[in-house]
């Protein structure tokens, strides 16, 4: 395994990001045609008029702009340090899988429940990797 693996899975969870950034506009724009919105409902963000359908993407993206926040410093400060192991590398890649299926499952059927339990399963994930990082910069 080489050290550089370790930035796949951000490669791999911004390529997501920027999908997900592309249904904005695309679900806005449906919306604008079908008339369920007008240009105002969005002059200062989502007004309350926006329907939850149109302004669901757009809170997707914010939830993959805020906690991954950590899952990138974690996988550069790995790379940065040369310290990426078999086990750090497969951990980052469980939390890109399940940042993936909180978004699909949140742009889809949005059973909340669900929603939470990979939400939750991505957040024990980031501390493994983080602790698993700490243990091998720190344990040296």
């Amino acid at each position: 395994m080489s050290n550089s693996d370790i930035l796949q899975p951000l490669f791999a969870l911004a390529f997501w990001t920027s999908l997900v950034l592309l249904l904005i506009p695309i679900t806005r724009f449906r919306a604008a045609f079908r008339r369920e919105v007008v240009a105002d409902d969005f002059k200062h963000g989502e007004s309350g008029s926006v329907p939850p359908h149109v302004s669901l993407p757009n809170r997707n993206y914010m939830n993959l702009l805020e906690l991954p926040v950590l899952f990138y410093v974690a996988g550069v400060l790995i790379y940065v340090t040369g310290g990426a192991t078999p086990a750090m590398l497969m951990t980052a890649w469980a939390y890109v899988g399940f940042r993936v299926l909180h978004s699909l499952i949140h742009l889809t059927y949005n059973h909340v429940i669900q929603r939470l339990l990979v939400f939750a399963a991505s957040n024990f994930v980031l501390v493994a990797l983080w602790v698993l990082a700490g243990f091998k910069i720190f344990g040296q």
